[in-house]
């Protein structure tokens, strides 16, 4: 679905990331591992058109998407989540999520100042899919709650919705456990299988190491910005140099 070839990007004498190749299999969870400053928010920065590349370059089902704006990657399906959630904490849940499908509407400001039938469609629209996409991530009963009340968790969950809301093929998932606890990871992590399950393709950035493991068909190892391994979770666990550089012994035989 996804295909890398030799990315690279630079901030000036830095290489955040360099000459990276890896691809995304549709249907899979794909994981992007590493430890801190490895380069892997950099990377999905790239992909989803955030940052352009200093070099190399980037396909989506087969079509360059190199350099595109994140409007425009949006729009061919490639959808994403932050390490931090933000939302508009004084407007309810469902009010966030209506953004998420206006990439996919036609009207502008002529039909705003005209109220055209137009206009109205699309919002009618609008509001459906925001209410397809938390019924799907289990939030329906929150609906009508201000965002900014909500916990944690389901702001993770709100974030996953906004994301859905978008009609993407690919996912794009930054750090989606953070901040929250084992038992709420788990709900995560099957929410995930869910998407996968629907048809999604997902790629994650997680720190959390047993959820990674348990939820993955393939990982990717970053380090100071290159790709230092790539296999499946028990090749992953099994790579002496993965070992050093991050997952440390204690996880060699999980």
């Amino acid at each position: 679905m996804l295909e890398v070839r030799n990315l690279t990007k630079r901030f000036g004498g830095l290489s955040a990331v360099n000459e990276v190749s890896t691809a995304i299999e549709q249907g899979q969870v794909h994981a992007i591992i590493g430890p801190n400053g490895a380069g892997k928010t950099t990377f999905f920065n790239l992909i989803s058109g955030t940052i352009r590349p200093t070099s190399g370059t980037i396909a989506f089902q087969g079509r360059d998407i190199t350099g595109l704006r994140a409007d425009q990657v949006a729009r061919l399906g490639i959808s994403r989540t932050f390490q931090t959630t933000a939302l508009f904490d004084m407007a309810t849940v469902l009010d966030n999520l209506i953004v998420g499908h206006r990439l996919r509407t036609e009207s502008g400001l002529m039909d705003v100042l005209a109220n055209s039938a137009r206009l109205r469609r699309e919002e009618k629209l609008c509001r459906e899919k925001a209410r397809e996409a938390l019924d799907f991530v289990g939030l329906s009963h929150i609906a009508n709650r201000m965002a900014g009340d909500i916990s944690q968790e389901e702001r993770k969950r709100v974030a996953f919705a906004l994301a859905l809301a978008t009609e993407p093929r690919l996912v794009l998932l930054d750090e989606p456990a953070g901040g929250v606890n084992p038992e709420e990871t788990q709900g995560l992590s099957e929410l995930i299988r869910k998407m996968v399950r629907h048809g999604l393709t997902v790629c994650l950035v997680e720190h959390k190491m047993e959820m990674i493991m348990s939820l993955a068909d393939r990982i990717t190892v970053l380090n100071y910005g290159e790709k230092i391994a790539e296999g499946t979770p028990a090749q992953i666990r099994a790579n002496p140099a993965v070992i050093d550089a991050y997952l440390g012994s204690e996880h060699a035989d999980v």
